[in-house]
């Protein structure tokens, strides 16, 4: 079940990114602009109309208006959770746990509420499709993890 919800909320918080985010130099770290690449892909492959990419636009700019006092909470949490572990100061990152997990599964349950009422923008066909490509990613997300695994398990010659 954490593993769906987290999924749902890469999925939602990519799509997020790549359709609202600002493309090209002066994002902050490449990674995010990869997966942001991945679901401008998976967004275009639903050839989505204008209006849905409004309609989706609007609920993004909604939700991070709505929920910006709780993401800026979770990464000031996040940066004294790690400060405190580069410190080897295990009493106060052990106190800042319990706080970081809590806002964690908060932004997770955000998340998962985006990624829903964006889904209601898709007509039935492009939900089918939708479906059919997020299993074909999980899939392909599995082998991956099985070969890693498998990889770490063999013994090195």
């Amino acid at each position: 079940m954490k593993k769906m919800i987290t999924a749902v909320a890469v999925v939602a918080l990519g799509a997020s990114l790549a359709l609202a985010a600002p493309h090209g130099e002066g994002r902050e770290g490449g990674h995010r602009g990869r997966r942001g690449d991945f679901s401008m892909k998976f967004m275009q492959k639903l050839n989505l109309t204008d209006a849905q990419k409004q309609q989706m636009k609007t609920m993004r700019e909604n939700f991070r208006q709505q929920n910006e006092s709780l993401f800026s909470g979770f990464h000031q949490t996040m940066k004294e959770y790690r400060a405190a572990k580069e410190a080897n100061d295990t009493a106060k990152a052990e106190s800042l746990k319990a706080t970081l997990d809590s806002q964690k599964a908060q932004v997770a349950q955000a998340h998962k509420a985006e990624h829903e009422q964006m889904l209601t923008v898709l007509t039935a066909e492009q939900r089918a499709q939708y479906d059919a490509m997020k299993a074909e990613w999980k899939a392909k997300r599995e082998q991956r993890r099985q070969e890693r695994q498998n990889s770490n398990t063999q013994p090195q010659s």
